[in-house]
Formats: C-alpha cells, structure tokens, sequence
C-alpha cells in the first residue's frame, strides 16, 4: 500500500471524529468566551472587551441593580412551567402512546404547532388571548407562567412519548404475569423505564421557559425576567455580571448531567 493510500485511510477513518471535535469546539468557543468574561474588568462598559482579571464580579454578583430579582423571578416561573408541563405532558403522551380515540392524529399534528410556530407568532396569540380575555391590565408574572406553559408542553409531550413508543410492553406483561397488579406495575417497572424521559422533559422545559425572550416580553407587562433584564442593559453596556450568571447556569447544567452519568454507571455497576 503507497503511502498516499495509507494517507486517504487515516483520512477516511478519522474524518468523522474530526468533524465532531470541530463542531463542539464551535459550540463550546462562546461559552469560554462568557466564562472568561466573567472574569473581566472593563474600562469601560460600552466597549465588549478582555481589560483585566479581577474576581469582583463572582464576589458581588448582583452588584447591577435589579439583575438578582430578574434572576429568582426566571428561575421561579421556570420551575413552576416545567413542573406543570412536565405533569400535563406526561399525562398527555401517556394517552396519545397507550389509548386510541378519535381525534388522535390531529391532536398529534395539533401538538408539534407550536414548536413549528415562530415565537413572535405564538406570543402575539397569546397577548391577543390574554387581552381579549380581559386580562390586559394584568399581564405579569402569572400571564408569563401561562405563556411558559403552552410552548413547553409541546416539548415535554414529544420526548415523553418517544421514550415511550420505544419502550417493549413484555415488560410490562411480564411483571403481571407474576401477579403484580397495574398499580405495581407502573410504579416498578414502567416509571422507572419512562423516568429518563420525563427528567429530559423537564430539563428541557426549564431551560426554555429560563432562557425565552420573545413571547415572555409581549406577556409580562412590568414584570422583568433575566432575558428582558439583558437586553435592557444592552442598551447602556452589559454589566460583567451578566456572564457570572451565565457560566454559574452552565455549571450547573454540567454537574446535573455529569451527577446522572454517574449514578447510572453506579447502577449499571451494582445490577453487573
């Protein structure tokens, strides 16, 4: 074999993992830059550049004012969309992947709409809605959680009902054939299956309902969450604060998912 040959196979074996690392190093490139930001001592605030290390901005991370509330009320309204959807959309797949009725199909169609809608589009119904409903003078904190709600559920439905339709009914039937009744069964053998699902949902819903801008900002009225508070301070210079938050919520997503990765190696160790 010539040496140009050998050449084309080390290409051709290696290709794809290089293209892989390619890809997470673009991904990963404006995450360092957030986290070396926060790092960051400007001389000025107007002007988006590395001037000096300092750790005053980990050490008072709500120095701006304004920007920890804006933080608690993303997180608080998060929480409370993901756990509601995440209830509402498990129940929903469970029906959509276990029942058959009529109406099943549209329901199915009816349910990626808003995932497929623009964000401008479903935020401009839902002020429509909540206006006409005569809820205009009261847009808020509650009209956001509503908003969170109705675009979250879509996601939770389609990766609950994934998770399901691959889940193999023997197991099921098994555990009934030894005489465990439907109650038993589901709490023993089909949540524990459907679990990983419905944590990715939920995952998912927070860091949407967290990180949405548009149809929380034609919804909340005098109501400021952490997206609205970046882009008000946009406008005057974006406090390095802004980037402690960032990374803390990046760190915070790595150890949830690597504390996961753990537990079920030490699972899979001790069923071994």
């Amino acid at each position: 074999m010539t040496p140009l040959h050998k050449l084309g196979r080390w290409i051709g074996e290696h290709l794809v993992l290089a293209l892989g690392v390619l890809v997470l190093v673009y991904m990963f490139v404006p995450i360092g830059i957030v986290a070396l930001m926060s790092f960051n001592d400007p001389e000025s605030r107007n002007v988006y550049r590395f001037d000096g290390f300092t750790l005053n901005n980990w050490l008072n991370p709500c120095d701006p004012a304004g920007m920890c509330s804006s933080v608690v009320r993303s997180v608080e309204i998060a929480l409370l969309a993901t756990i509601v959807a995440t209830i509402i959309g498990t129940l929903a797949a469970f029906a959509l992947v276990r029942h058959r009725f009529a109406g099943r199909g549209g329901l199915n169609t009816l349910i990626i709409l808003p995932m497929a809608a623009p964000e401008i589009v479903l935020g401009s119904s839902l002020l429509a809605l909540f206006v006409s409903a005569g809820f205009g003078g009261q847009l808020g904190f509650w009209t956001i959680f509503v908003a969170h709600v109705t675009f979250c559920l879509s996601f939770v439905i389609i990766t609950v009902r994934a998770r399901l339709s691959g889940l193999d009914d023997n197991l099921e039937q098994a555990a009934m054939d030894l005489y465990a009744t439907e109650n038993q069964t589901f709490w023993r053998v089909t949540f524990p299956l459907v679990f990983p699902g419905i944590l990715g949902a939920a995952l998912l819903s927070f860091s949407l309902s967290f990180d949405d801008f548009i149809i929380t900002n034609l919804n909340a009225g005098q109501t400021v969450t952490f997206p609205m508070y970046v882009w008000g301070a946009a406008q005057r210079g974006i406090p390095m604060q802004v980037n402690v938050i960032g990374t803390a919520m990046f760190l915070v997503a790595v150890l949830i998912v690597l504390g996961n990765e753990l537990a079920r190696r030490r699972q899979s160790k001790v069923a071994a």
